[in-house]
C-alpha cells in the first residue's frame, strides 16, 4: 500500500530518497505521511502506480521540496473528512517540484460527508509539469470506489478557500 510511512513522527528529514514502482502498479503510494509534524522530503524521485506523496489528516508544518514525480497520481493531501472527527492538515508547502506523465500535479481531496476536518495554510509554488492531466485538482467529493451513499447530496459549502496560481507558457 505504500512504500515509506511516517506515522506519528516529529522532525523528520528524508533526503535523496528514490523510490521506483511500475506506473500500473495500484495502491503504491510512494511516501505516506500522517499524524506527524515537521516533515520535510527534499531532492528525492519517486515514480509509482498511486500518489509520489500522500499528506493525511494530523500532518503539520510539512515541507516538499525539489521532488520530482512521475509516473504516479502527483502529490496529494488526503483524503480528508472519512470520519465525522479527524484531524486537519496544515502548514504545507510543496516547492520546485516536477511532474512528469502524472493523472495529476497537485491535488487536495476530501470526502463529501460532515467531518471536522481541513486543509488550511498549504502553498503549492514553482511547479514544472510535463504531460500532466490535471495540474490542480481539488476533489470534494473523493470516493474511490464510486459506493459513497453516505456522501452529502448537495454542494459541500466551503469557507475560507484561497488559491493563486501563476501558469506560464
Amino acid at each position: 500500500m505504500f512504500h515509506m510511512v511516517i506515522n506519528f513522527c516529529h522532525n523528520v528529514k528524508l533526503q535523496g530518497v528514490r523510490i521506483s514502482a511500475p506506473g500500473n502498479s495500484p495502491n503504491t503510494d510512494g511516501i505516506h505521511v500522517q499524524f506527524s509534524t515537521a516533515v520535510s522530503i527534499v531532492s528525492s524521485k519517486i515514480a509509482t502506480g498511486d500518489d509520489c506523496v500522500s499528506i493525511g489528516p494530523g500532518t503539520a508544518n510539512m515541507l516538499v521540496d525539489k521532488v520530482t514525480c512521475g509516473p504516479g497520481h502527483g502529490i496529494s493531501i488526503g483524503s480528508l473528512g472519512k470520519d465525522v472527527n479527524e484531524q486537519g492538515v496544515q502548514n504545507v508547502t510543496v516547492r520546485s517540484t516536477t511532474f512528469v506523465g502524472t493523472t495529476n500535479g497537485f491535488r487536495i481531496k476530501a470526502w463529501g460527508k460532515p467531518s471536522n476536518g481541513f486543509a488550511r495554510n498549504i502553498l503549492f509554488q514553482h511547479a514544472t509539469m510535463y504531460n500532466v492531466q490535471n495540474p490542480i485538482f481539488i476533489d470534494q467529493r473523493y470516493c474511490p470506489d464510486r459506493n459513497c451513499a453516505d456522501q452529502v447530496k448537495k454542494k459541500k459549502k466551503v469557507t475560507h478557500f484561497f488559491c493563486v496560481f501563476f501558469c506560464y507558457a
